[in-house]
């Protein structure tokens, strides 16, 4: 039997041990059954290596270690390359999910992330060094983590961008 090409196919990682992971939000949720509620965990993660390389994930279990774990699992699943032009992204971008709106602006070196919540998170794991964020409409971690998985997965490499405007790589 033959399975089907992951959606986003990941080169370099050989060892997950590279990989870095963090905790973007932990939630409680309960489920109204008949005989009372049953109580559970909801956990974002996002996974990245610093290097260009980040996922995020979602996992749900009875305990929180165990939420965390699926979580991760789950993001190592989804990783994607984003490409960088050194510190930064090469051009502004727009992502969106759901009610989340994310816009990312590359900034000049030794400006930081200007960013928080689940933004920070997931471009530190990205590699991402100086960059200008914000966040539009929704504050849902969840929405907000999926509009900048949205926004770095529709990034162009430096190269890419240059043919588009029609100069040479490096020049203003």
């Amino acid at each position: 039997m033959q399975y089907p090409a992951r959606k986003f196919p990941v080169e370099s990682v050989d060892e997950p041990a590279e990989l870095k992971d963090q905790v973007i939000s932990i939630r409680r949720v309960t489920k109204v059954v008949k005989g009372g509620k049953n109580l559970s965990f909801s956990a974002l993660v996002a996974v990245g290596n610093e290097h260009g390389l980040v996922g995020i994930g979602k996992g749900k279990a009875r305990e929180v270690p165990s939420a965390i774990a699926k979580a991760v699992e789950n993001a190592k699943k989804r990783l994607i390359r984003v490409h960088l032009a050194e510190t930064t992204i090469p051009h502004t971008i727009r992502g969106e999910a759901d009610a989340g709106v994310v816009v990312l602006r590359p900034a000049s070196k030794g400006t930081g992330v200007i960013a928080g919540g689940a933004v920070r998170v997931i471009l530190e794991l990205a590699g991402i060094k100086d960059i200008l964020t914000k966040s539009i409409r929704s504050t849902n971690p969840i929405s907000v983590a999926h509009a900048t998985m949205d926004a770095l997965r529709r990034v162009k490499s430096p190269g890419q961008v240059a043919k588009d405007r029609g100069k040479a790589k490096g020049t203003a």
